[in-house]
């Protein structure tokens, strides 16, 4: 006899959708890793640009280019904060992925824990099922040498 569990399908779902809930968080650590870098790339210019205009005031340089120059840096600054933003929204996706991770690994793992437990009642009956037969038989043998 073979085990077959009648809520396979059940299971099977719930792992499917951990593995999506899997490479969601991949995702979203993806972008979060992609937001982080262009920060962080915004802040290397914004420091080479504040070095910059820095040189710029101790050497002669005209008032028009240090306006231009400390307005790219105003415009840095705000592309900078809204980089932070957007890195503040990645983390929250991440952290939501997360969450949904983790409620899908306990959906998972309370079916399969179900599957098993089905699996090893089986287990048990057919061993009891092939005891009793052997009982039987070794019953019958006694019988027959009386």
């Amino acid at each position: 006899m073979r085990f077959r569990y009648p809520l396979q399908k059940l299971v099977d779902l719930k792992t499917n959708q951990k593995e999506q809930a899997e490479w969601m968080l991949s995702e979203a650590i993806a972008d979060l890793q992609r937001e982080e870098l262009a920060l962080s790339e915004l802040r290397a210019e914004q420091g080479r640009l504040a070095a910059e205009l820095e040189q710029a005031s101790i050497r002669r340089t005209t008032i028009s280019q240090m306006q231009m120059l400390q307005l790219y840096l105003q415009h840095l600054d705000r592309q900078i904060h809204s980089k932070c933003e957007d890195v503040g929204r990645a983390q929250a996706n991440v952290s939501e992925k997360q969450q949904y991770l983790t409620e899908k690994l306990k959906e998972e793992k309370v079916w399969t824990k179900a599957k098993e437990k089905a699996q090893s009642q089986f287990t048990a009956f057919v061993l009891k099922k092939e005891q009793d037969e052997l009982d039987e038989l070794a019953l019958n043998r006694r019988f027959q040498t009386i």
